[in-house]
C-alpha cells in the first residue's frame, strides 16, 4: 500500500507543478496585463483534484489518520481555483487579480500541505 500512496504522492506533486509553473511562466505577462490561464493549469489543478482524492481514500483504507480539517480546507482552496481557472481560461487577457489570486492560493495549498501537522 506504501508504494501506492507514493506513487499517488508523485502525481499530486506533478499536478501541483503544471499548476504554479503555469502561474509562474505567466508572471511577466501579468505584469503587462497580458496573462492568461494556460491548459497545463487547469490539468494540473485536475490532477491535483483526483489524486488528492484517491490519497484521502488510501491513506483511511489503511487505516492511516486523516486530518479531515486540513484536507476539507485544501479541498476549498483548490476548488476556488479550478472555478477560475475553468471559467477564465478561454479569455485572451485574464484579470491580473484574478491570476494573482491563483497564484496566492495554490501557494497557500502547498504551505498549508507541508506546515500543517
Amino acid at each position: 500500500m506504501d508504494v501506492l500512496i507514493n506513487l499517488f504522492v508523485g502525481l499530486h506533486i506533478i499536478g501541483i507543478a503544471a499548476l504554479l509553473g503555469g502561474f509562474l511562466t505567466q508572471m511577466k505577462a501579468m505584469g503587462r496585463g497580458e496573462a492568461r490561464f494556460v491548459p497545463g493549469m487547469l490539468h494540473g489543478a485536475l490532477t491535483m483534484l483526483v489524486t488528492g482524492v484517491v490519497l484521502v481514500g488510501l491513506n483511511q483504507a489503511d487505516d492511516q489518520p486523516v486530518n479531515n480539517i486540513k484536507i476539507g480546507i485544501k479541498l476549498a482552496i483548490l476548488v476556488v481555483i479550478l472555478g477560475l481557472v475553468y471559467v477564465k481560461r478561454d479569455e485572451e487577457k485574464v484579470p491580473a487579480a484574478a491570476f494573482g489570486t491563483v497564484g496566492a492560493l495554490t501557494t497557500a495549498n502547498i504551505f498549508i500541505a507541508v506546515l500543517w501537522t
